[in-house]
């Protein structure tokens, strides 16, 4: 297989272009990763190469390969779910089951695209199911979901399961420029640093004022803590008031300043935030650092149980402040 225009993962590229080459490419991949590591750009890119009539694929010079580019060819099928719970409809499902028994009209495969799969209700994976039982020799399905867990057995048992993680800093980095003019390698290698490689939360986020509000927030609110400064966090904190997503995030974010904190000698600093993570390293001891990291699991979990959030922020700041023993 040609190499794809493709940032790390390479072990997940090596396997898939052995699919690719050998003529083998399952009936039932799936894709998974959080969103932005690219799983819906990785399903496009091997629908092309499967499609592809060239002597590498995917030459992306043939006829079939520039349609799959322009995203007009006869054989290639996208769907996709908002994202809520059950919203990839059993009669979608059924449709997509209908047309597979249809055989493809210019290439050798007949490939169909299905993102947000983990958000098909038992019933659609039941009627998926009957197709990959015994699938058309010529059907490839590629499912793309944020976790494979949400899949029946029964499917997961079907299929070959990738999983994406986040790139490598320096190469993400080197790709953001590349493709982003007006972002400098230090902010995005900054960014990526933050969003833990993942390069479409980075690129949303360095494009988001609100990002940076709330990155900003919370290196105050660290801050706030190193200097016991319990009206400050207080203030800080009051900025998430209508917003149960913004705890969501800072409880990421700063779990991820705390774990560097208290790692910070063996240099494997994932936060972007070296400075602040050292400063809450010199501050606090080990155990002091875990129950900060403990806090942010707590609230997050609250926060996406949707807890009251005039009580969730209240929470946070005493729980915060409880945790560096105020």
């Amino acid at each position: 297989m040609k190499t794809l225009d493709f940032v790390s993962n390479e072990r997940v590229i090596e396997q898939l272009g052995v699919f690719i080459d050998s003529k083998r490419f399952p009936h039932a991949l799936i894709i998974e990763g959080e969103q932005g590591l690219g799983k819906r750009t990785l399903a496009r890119k091997l629908a092309q190469a499967l499609v592809c009539r060239g002597e590498e694929a995917p030459c992306g010079e043939c006829v079939q390969c520039k349609k799959a580019a322009d995203g007009v060819h006869p054989d290639i099928f996208e769907y996709s779910a908002s994202g809520a719970a059950n919203s990839f409809h059993v009669d979608v499902v059924r449709n997509v089951i209908n047309d597979a028994y249809v055989k493809p009209n210019e290439a050798e495969k007949k490939v169909y695209i299905l993102g947000n799969a983990d958000c098909m209700s038992s019933g659609a994976q039941n009627a998926l199911l009957k197709v990959l039982e015994e699938p058309p020799s010529y059907v490839v399905f590629i499912l793309t979901v944020k976790s494979k867990s949400i899949m029946l057995e029964t499917i997961l048992s079907r299929s070959v399961v990738v999983s994406l993680e986040g790139v490598d800093i320096d190469k993400g980095a080197k790709y953001i420029c590349d493709n982003c003019e007006e972002i400098d390698f230090n902010s995005a290698k900054s960014a990526l640093e933050t969003f833990n490689g993942n390069i479409g939360k980075t690129i949303e986020g360095l494009n988001d004022e609100r990002t940076k509000e709330l990155t900003k927030t919370c290196c105050d609110i660290c801050k706030a803590l190193v200097n016991s400064n319990e009206y400050q966090v207080m203030c800080s904190i009051s900025a998430f008031q209508k917003d149960r997503s913004a705890v969501v995030f800072a409880c990421d974010f700063m779990k991820n300043i705390f774990r560097d904190a208290l790692v910070f000698e063996s240099k494997s600093l994932i936060s972007g935030q070296s400075e602040l993570a050292q400063l809450l390293n010199r501050k606090f001891g080990k155990k002091k650092l875990i129950d900060l990291i403990n806090v942010c699991d707590k609230l997050k979990s609250m926060a996406l149980m949707n807890s009251n959030n005039a009580l969730l922020i209240t929470k946070l700041c005493y729980s915060l402040m409880e945790a560096v023993g105020k």
